[in-house]
Formats: C-alpha cells, sequence, structure tokens
C-alpha cells in the first residue's frame, strides 16, 4: 500500500524522516565536499609573474605574416569586408615583384577586434593569422591602432598556428569531387 503524502496529495511521493526535514545531513554533505576541496593542490595561475603557454589552436590578436622580409598580404581587401566589427582598415599600392599589390596601409583597432578569426578565415595568402599573444594593454586610443609596423610578424614565430591552419583544412579537399586540385586552389601557397 502506497503511503499517501498529505502536503502534495502525491501518492508517489516518500515521507522524509524528521532527519531529512531538518536537512542536517545534507548540509554535512555539503560542508565535508568543501573541506575536502579545501587539501586539494591549487590550478590558479599568478598571471603577471606567471604567464600560461596556449596552443596553436588559440585566437590571439591577428597579425600579418612576413616571410624572406616581405608581408605576404596581397591587399585583396577580404579581411577587411569579412571584419564584423570594421576593425580592419587598408590601402592597396602597386609593386614590381610578383606578387603586384602589396598594403602601403595596413591598420587593426585592437579595442574594435572581436578576435573571431573572419579575417584568417577569408585570407587565401594566409597573410593574416590569429597570434597566440593575448596580453594587450593601451594607455591611449591612439595605442590600440596597430600599423604594419607592430603587425608584421616572421613567419617562424607564427609556424605552429599556420601547421594548425593547415591540419583544420579540408583533407578530401580536391579528392571527393570529380574536378582539379589546382583548378581550386585560391592562394598560391601549397594546399597538400
Amino acid at each position: 500500500m502506497a503511503t499517501h503524502n498529505i502536503i502534495t496529495g502525491n501518492p508517489s511521493e516518500r515521507e522524509l524522516s524528521l532527519s531529512g526535514k531538518l536537512y542536517f545531513p545534507e548540509i554535512f554533505k555539503g560542508m565535508l565536499y568543501s573541506i575536502k576541496h579545501v587539501f586539494k593542490p591549487t590550478v590558479t595561475i599568478q598571471y603577471p609573474e606567471e604567464r600560461i603557454e596556449l596552443g596553436p589552436e588559440f585566437r590571439g590578436r591577428p597579425v600579418l605574416v612576413q616571410e624572406n622580409n616581405q608581408e605576404r598580404c596581397v591587399a585583396c581587401g577580404l579581411c577587411a569586408r569579412a571584419c564584423p566589427p570594421l576593425a580592419i582598415s587598408m590601402q592597396a599600392a602597386e609593386t614590381e615583384d610578383e606578387k603586384e599589390r602589396y598594403p602601403s596601409v595596413f591598420e587593426i583597432d585592437m579595442l574594435r577586434c572581436i578576435y573571431c578569426g573572419f579575417c584568417e578565415d577569408v585570407c587565401p595568402e594566409e597573410a593574416i593569422v590569429m597570434s597566440p599573444e593575448y596580453d594587450l594593454n593601451f594607455l591611449e586610443r591612439k595605442e590600440a591602432i596597430m600599423g604594419k609596423d607592430r603587425l608584421l610578424v616572421e613567419k617562424s614565430v607564427l609556424q605552429p598556428r599556420l601547421d594548425f591552419l593547415a591540419r583544420k583544412r579540408n583533407k578530401q579537399f580536391g579528392k571527393v569531387y570529380k574536378f582539379e586540385a589546382v583548378n581550386n586552389t585560391h592562394s598560391v601557397r601549397d594546399r597538400k
């Protein structure tokens, strides 16, 4: 025969004992749980003194890749068009090099940047990538607008991120459908 709870009127609800009604066992269980965690080692990092080494999947501030003392960027403007907060501005100029164009002016307003990585995704040359740098401090708004002098980073420093992007790329590119992969590359970079 099922017990009938007078308060709720639900016959399937069980009756609580006196200790259950006082909630003391549950309070002691909670205190015991807290006391056990007091003696466990902490995982807190003392931030200004200790820095975390972040993996290549981390999206820090966007930077331009410099290769052979020359930026990879061909000033196509895709990154500026893909940027949701309109943080990127550039101006193209012509050159006699093999790439024919380069950005004479390239600026990123880091106060507007939301670190979404869209600029990195749309870049056909892998010229703009998200760096592992995450600690940005500015005293004035003018300092937050970074030009090419502060954005250019040597390729060897960014190589872990570039390797991560290569692994992230679609491995079936040019293999599933019957078309030549060389006709569908969106970059002069090797896409294997």
